[in-house]
């Protein structure tokens, strides 16, 4: 059974009973959802089709590491939730997600409640259960080679020794062709621990500098979902490379 989307009212259904791969296990949640939302007829009344994206936040569950720069891929999935009106109020195969759409286009937003090093135990499942391809797979994670606030959106790449994009390029058969939204959070001072500064919150400047980038990063989401990899990401990354650059 293959997605569909009719107009002018939008439906999205998906079967319960998928085929997944061996490494996949069963998603714990058998419900079947419905994606609903209004979309502008064709000229020639013809069907209105769309692929859904699954947009992952990486970083860990619970308070304790609520506003560390381990966890700026969940602030981001809480940004476009509240931005897009999307409700996180669901928990499957160990996430908890939310249904929705930006624009016309439907979207799952997760945020894996498995730990950063097991994320991959929700994205590969939500991926098979909801059959997005990888293209459509948005991973939004903290990256120390970039400097704090810097964004940077690509269409695939390795996993740069991220412990979650490892484990979650794992449970898609090794693959590292998906989209991901990098979250520049600098490199730790001196001979600081890295595991010490990945679990530390921001300064008062940085989080100015991440509260800024989310907004961007919002913004970047957008661009990507309803045009794809065109030349406005392009444009996006250019400007954010020299963000911080005074003429």
């Amino acid at each position: 059974m293959l997605l569909a989307a009719y107009a002018p009212s939008f439906c999205l259904t998906y079967p319960r009973n998928l085929h997944y791969p061996h490494y996949l296990t069963k998603p714990s949640v058998k419900t079947r959802f419905s994606v609903r939302c209004s979309v502008p007829e064709s000229k020639n009344g013809a069907k209105v089709e769309y692929t859904p994206w699954l947009i992952v936040g990486l970083g860990n569950p619970g308070n304790k590491y609520h506003g560390t720069r381990h966890n700026v891929g969940f602030e981001v999935i809480d940004s476009i939730s509240q931005t897009e009106g999307i409700l996180m109020n669901t928990i499957q195969s160990k996430a908890l997600i939310g249904i929705g759409s930006i624009g016309e286009v439907p979207v799952l937003l997760a945020k894996p409640q498995t730990y950063m090093n097991f994320c991959g135990e929700s994205v590969g499942p939500l991926a098979a259960y909801y059959r997005v391809p990888l293209r459509h797979i948005l991973l939004v994670y903290d990256e120390t080679s970039l400097p704090n606030g810097i964004l940077r959106l690509q269409p695939k790449g390795g996993h740069g020794h991220h412990n979650g994009l490892s484990n979650v390029m794992g449970h898609l058969d090794g693959s590292r062709n998906f989209p991901r939204l990098a979250i520049g959070i600098g490199n730790p001072p001196g001979s600081m621990d890295l595991r010490a500064y990945l679990l530390q919150k921001f300064s008062s400047v940085e989080r100015k500098q991440i509260d800024a980038s989310l907004e961007q990063g919002v913004q970047a989401v957008r661009t990507l979902v309803l045009n794809g990899f065109d030349h406005h990401v392009n444009k996006f990354n250019l400007g954010q490379k020299y963000k911080y650059h005074k003429v």
